[in-house]
């Protein structure tokens, strides 16, 4: 789904704070740092918890993988005023020919100051510009209300509450379920154009940032 554009690991974004890039090796032990931590780990589908030696070395290879294969978009987060070391993920896999689906994860010391609602607003724009998808679809744990507020910051809207695959909690959990639309996020906001950042390219950018972006 995702375009040659972001099959590249010189691919990245940029907001207000942060830059968006692809996860490297040298990133294992800043990953490991947060998502080995029980409070980090529970709220999601995919981090186990104990957290295993060579996780994140094992995350960080298939999460390039799939950026090159086009099958997701998983970024890291890094702040721009203080030393570039990674304090969040975010991820969009493809699900389907026309649906992603949104997840993300951000270190204890990090949270309530709008980092994740920050990259989740750039990753969904780059998400409608570059892609096919009409749709992002994404849960929380039903004891998780600072996720579900990052989401519905984000415009989603809340679908219902059931019991969802959490593989690495062990099985199936309550969960509350949030959909964003094409044409909802069109409404609320316009298409607008990415930072130029996004069109880098080997070195080079595109002469007019908005020359990538796609309408649908």
């Amino acid at each position: 789904m995702f375009p040659d554009l972001t099959r590249d690991d010189v691919f990245r974004l940029e907001t207000r704070r942060l830059w968006l890039r692809w996860p490297r090796t040298a990133d294992a032990a800043a990953i490991t740092a947060f998502a080995s931590l029980p409070e980090v780990a529970q709220m999601t589908a995919a981090i186990p918890h104990p957290y295993p030696a060579q996780e994140a070395d094992r995350f960080i290879f298939q999460a390039r993988a799939d950026n090159a294969a086009g099958r997701a978009l998983h970024l890291a987060l890094t702040r721009k005023n203080s030393p570039r070391a990674v304090f969040g993920l975010i991820s969009a896999i493809a699900d389907g020919p026309q649906e992603v689906e949104l997840g993300y994860a951000v270190a204890p010391e990090m949270w309530d100051q709008g980092y994740a609602t920050e990259a989740g607003r750039i990753v969904i724009d780059t998400i409608f510009a570059l892609t096919p998808a009409t749709r992002i679809v994404a849960n929380t744990r039903v004891n998780n209300p600072a996720s579900r507020a990052v989401l519905e910051k984000l415009g989603f809207a809340y679908l219902n509450t059931g019991l969802d695959p959490l593989p690495a909690r062990g099985g199936l959990h309550p969960c509350d379920r949030f959909r964003l639309e094409r044409a909802a996020w069109r409404a609320a906001c316009g298409l607008r154009a990415l930072p130029a950042m996004v069109h880098q390219r080997d070195g080079e950018r595109l002469a007019d940032p908005k020359a990538a972006v796609h309408e649908y």
